[in-house]
């Protein structure tokens, strides 16, 4: 059977509607930055198109090494002040969207995938394009089953059980609001989507 993260690591991409505490570990992925409304940007639109071109390049191209089914689509969500993360606020977003890679992505490996997608679409611009590796660590978690602007209510409870269990909100410059899409709203009613929802946490002082 193909590798499925989603299966392997039930812990990060299945949990729970309530809240939970989990310790993400680092996980290389491909990533693109950008900011404005993810409704209506062209550039989330293009960032989007660059994460699929290039993570299903290196499925494509790496058959031999490894079957795996490509991870789903995630999300950094913050504001340009550093303010509490405002669902309302669209067009202020910053944003780094990210798929996660298999160990053997190597930056060689990354490379001959801007190579492929170059020649296949030759005028997407995959210059904003990175790969990372990201250690998110401690964090509050729920999985969120509704509308995307309906989060506020799952945060909230993810915030309550956090700090009823010893624990409070880290926000940094590396550490944001954090969306996995489980679900593809062209294809979901959204009140049947699934979101996994994390806030970065640290133990009380």
């Amino acid at each position: 059977m193909p590798l499925d993260f989603k299966k392997t690591d039930k812990d990060l991409y299945q949990p729970s509607t309530a809240p939970s505490v989990v310790d993400v570990p680092a996980m290389m992925f491909i990533a693109v930055d950008g900011q404005g409304d993810p409704n209506t940007s062209a550039e989330y639109a293009a960032a989007i198109e660059v994460l699929y071109g290039l993570s299903y390049s290196i499925k494509m191209g790496n058959k031999a090494v490894l079957e795996y089914v490509v991870p789903p689509l995630e999300g950094l969500w913050w504001l340009p002040d550093g303010g509490s993360f405002d669902p309302s606020a669209k067009d202020s977003f910053c944003w780094t969207v990210m798929i996660r890679q298999p160990d053997f992505v190597t930056p060689e490996v990354f490379g001959t995938a801007l190579e492929v997608l170059a020649k296949k679409k030759p005028k997407l611009d995959t210059s904003g394009a990175r790969l990372m590796s990201f250690t998110e660590g401690l964090c509050a978690q729920a999985m969120h089953i509704g509308p995307y602007d309906d989060e506020p209510a799952t945060v909230a409870a993810m915030e309550l059980y956090a700090a009823e269990n010893g624990y409070v909100v880290d926000f940094s410059d590396v550490r944001h609001h954090h969306e996995i899409y489980l679900s593809d709203p062209r294809k979901v009613a959204p009140e049947k989507m699934k979101t996994v929802v994390r806030h970065p946490v640290r133990k009380a002082s």
